[in-house]
């Protein structure tokens, strides 16, 4: 048997240390040694086994490759994110590599025991390196305690899940874990947390650079070997990064990110990552006690006003997706007590807020410079999406005025340095989604042939 041994290699140039040091002495880099396996096997195994390397055409593997069939988590939002045709499946691949991170108590290890309690399988491993089965039995508990309450008031088709097929795992070592995957088959793995396993042919602490990775890549490689999907529990920096290589990401198949403000119940679960979909979709959840509820109608969390219209109160469409949310922005200028007044924003860019504030006192003369102005995203929602100008613009001027927008007004545009409104994309789905929810105000660019050619066509208010 070949035995191993582990080196410290300088990311930068390669150079190999018995023992860790802080610097490299070949190429002078700081803090670049990680720790990695090395075999002390001959090459001539190697040369053997590139020679036995078969090289397969295109249209061999067209011939012989079998369409990749979808399997569904159980939850809607969740399997919108992973992928897939509306009109077909959507969820997981088999085989796949899935990494999900976020903000301690954000609610990565509720979504995935939900997942696997309302998935089906027939055998679900979980390997439970930072909490004990007890621990784990308490979140399932609440959880069970509303599948049982929505099968006895609904009585819905799916059956109630068989906890049989759950199986649990405590143990941080790689390699036992390889082995009772090997040996148990299961249909679905998770293991909690990646930053917890490690394996015995490295000397550095679990959660290290050198462990990390080489942990993913074992748990990968035989995800791949038996066809099994995996699910990786990630932590993140203070900073929102990953912890880990940045390598983490690229042997992974999908990098999930799940965000959400601690004092607000909504959560998003987005693709930063995804190679069986596209990675401009995003899954809505509301957190209850119970756990996660899917939001089919995500406008509802984010609308107060719509109604009753209220000074500095707009109504905006952003696209999340394919997926076109109304949110509400609120703005308040108040008259500052400081010599450089302040800009706040929360859940937009400050950076927005101030080159809207700009615009609007050079052009429209609204003396914002002795105004403290601060905006804010309703529901705790967070975008970037140059299409909520326009209505940045207005609540600002609404506040300043004291004087509301016309009900159910819905501003689409974005805002330029010249204090002009460009048009955005997906304007007639933005429209076509405003007339739904009862919102035929629209106020966009005049002299767009495409908003006219909307708003025509839907017969709605200029």
């Amino acid at each position: 048997m070949a035995k191993s041994k582990s080196v410290f290699v300088c990311q930068q140039c390669g150079h190999e240390y018995p023992r860790w040091e802080g610097r490299c002495g070949n190429c002078g880099a700081w803090n670049t040694l990680v720790e990695e396996v090395k075999s002390e096997t001959a090459s001539i195994s190697s040369i053997h086994q590139a020679q036995s390397v078969k090289i397969t055409t295109f249209p061999e593997v067209v011939q012989g490759s079998r369409p990749q069939t979808r399997i569904s988590t159980g939850i809607a939002e969740f399997d919108r994110v992973l992928g897939g045709s509306n009109g077909s499946a959507m969820g997981m691949v088999a085989g796949a590599v899935m990494l999900i991170g976020g903000e301690p108590g954000v609610g990565k290890s509720t979504l995935l025991t939900q997942m696997a309690i309302k998935s089906h399988f027939e055998s679900v491993l979980y390997v439970a390196g930072e909490e004990s089965p007890s621990q784990i039995s308490l979140r399932i508990n609440r959880i069970l305690e509303k599948e049982q309450q929505n099968y006895k008031s609904k009585k819905p088709k799916n059956k109630l899940p068989k906890l049989e097929n759950l199986k649990f795992l405590s143990s941080t070592n790689v390699d036992a874990v390889v082995m009772a995957i090997v040996k148990h088959k299961p249909k679905l793995v998770i293991v909690d947390s990646i930053q917890t396993m490690k394996t015995d042919d490295l000397r550095g602490a679990a959660g290290s650079v050198g462990q990390v990775r080489e942990s993913a890549e074992r748990l990968t490689e035989v995800a791949k070997r038996l066809n099994v999907p995996l699910f990786l529990v990630g932590h993140v920096t203070k900073e929102g990064q990953l912890a880990g290589p940045k390598v983490l990401e690229h042997i992974v198949d999908s990098v999930l990110e799940l965000t959400g403000e601690r004092t607000s119940e909504l959560r998003l679960l987005r693709a930063v990552k995804n190679r069986f979909g596209a990675t401009d979709e995003v899954g809505v959840f509301q957190l209850t006690e119970f756990g996660f509820d899917s939001v089919t109608n995500p406008t509802e969390l984010f609308l107060e006003h719509a109604d009753q219209p209220v000074s500095g109160s707009v109504t905006v469409c952003v696209m999340e997706g394919t997926r076109p949310l109304l949110v509400e922005i609120q703005a308040l200028a108040v008259r500052s007590q400081l010599a450089m007044p302040r800009r706040v924003g929360r859940g937009v860019d400050l950076a927005k807020i101030q080159i809207i504030t700009a615009v609007l006192q050079k052009y429209s003369r609204i003396p914002l410079n002795n105004y403290d102005v601060f905006v804010s995203l309703a529901g705790g929602y967070v975008t970037k999406e140059p299409s909520i100008d326009l209505g940045v613009a207005l609540a600002i001027a609404s506040s300043m005025a004291g004087k509301s927008l016309p009900a159910h007004t819905v501003c689409i545009g974005e805002v330029g340095l010249l204090g002009e409104i460009r048009g955005v994309s997906f304007l007639e789905r933005r429209v076509k989604e405003a007339k739904r929810l009862g919102f035929p105000n629209i106020i966009a660019k005049p002299q767009n042939t495409q908003v006219e050619a909307v708003i025509k066509k839907y017969g709605l208010n200029k």
